[in-house]
């Protein structure tokens, strides 16, 4: 734990921190020492995070509501934390609620999630990188998908601006790694999240809500991998079914790539008699 809070420093920022992964990332980071500053749209979610954590950890918790898909949203997080030694970032923003053709959402909707899942991470890589190389530590965490993988339909704008994540994710890994900063890609299938759960039933699923997702990762093998993979770099696929997933696409032609995703996606996003 002590070596952690020295390796990444006083402070973390976490992006999309008021549920899923973001939330359980920042509980644990505040377990091994590390301050927290959560990031989301929802400020009374976050206040209650917040308080939680510090009640649980003694570690301290800042809370900044912010819409990452506005113009300016990188500038109010550097802004917001000019006092503040940050050492470690996880950018976890950035998950499509809609599930629909590109065509059929409006230009606004493809806009905002490329602003959100790549137009603030550089900003904000690009902001504290910098710090971090000129303390010789630090540590950057991009959360990816296994959209980023090939294109698949319903997931044109998302799928597109992960992809972005990962290969920027792996560029920052080469460039950073010499200077002492840990870069890693955090590439993930399906996550038994609050997001995934609310898509599926606005989709059609009954899923049990005591229950686990069939096939999907938990939120703490996540946090897991992303703290365990850090140091080593530059990418991360959490979940043995994602990596066998992977496996599999590699013997095949982009062209098959994106007709055998399309496939998949519509039978694990759709109910049976929507199919």
């Amino acid at each position: 734990m002590t070596s952690f809070a020295s390796t990444y420093g006083e402070w973390a920022i976490i992006a999309g921190a008021s549920d899923g992964v973001g939330e359980a990332f920042a509980e644990e980071v505040a377990r091994r020492g590390v301050n927290v500053v959560l990031i989301a749209r929802r400020q009374a979610l976050l206040e209650a995070i917040a308080e939680r954590i510090e009640r649980d950890t003694g570690a301290r918790a800042r809370v900044l509501a912010v819409d990452l898909a506005v113009p300016g949203a990188a500038d109010d997080i550097v802004a917001a934390t000019a006092d503040l030694e940050v050492g470690l970032l996880l950018y976890n923003a950035g998950g499509d609620p809609n599930w629909k053709p590109f065509l059929e959402g409006s230009l606004e909707d493809g806009l905002g999630m490329l602003r959100r899942n790549c137009e603030v991470p550089t900003r904000l890589c690009h902001h504290y990188g910098r710090a971090m190389v000129a303390r010789g530590r630090g540590g950057l965490i991009l959360v990816t998908s296994g959209a980023a993988v090939g294109g698949c339909a319903n997931m044109a704008a998302y799928g597109g601006s992960k992809a972005w994540n990962r290969v920027f994710a792996e560029a920052l890994w080469a460039e950073l790694k010499p200077h002492g900063v840990d870069v890693l890609s955090l590439l993930l299938g399906e996550t038994d999240t609050p997001a995934l759960r609310k898509l599926r039933a606005d989709l059609g699923h009954h899923d049990d809500p005591d229950a686990p997702l069939p096939n999907a990762v938990t939120v703490d093998e996540v946090v897991a991998d992303a703290i365990e993979f850090l140091p080593d770099g530059p990418g991360r696929v959490v979940g043995e079914n994602v990596r066998g997933a992977l496996d599999f696409l590699n013997q095949y032609s982009r062209r098959e790539i994106v007709e055998l995703m399309t496939e998949g996606s519509r039978a694990t996003m759709l109910p049976p008699d929507r199919q």
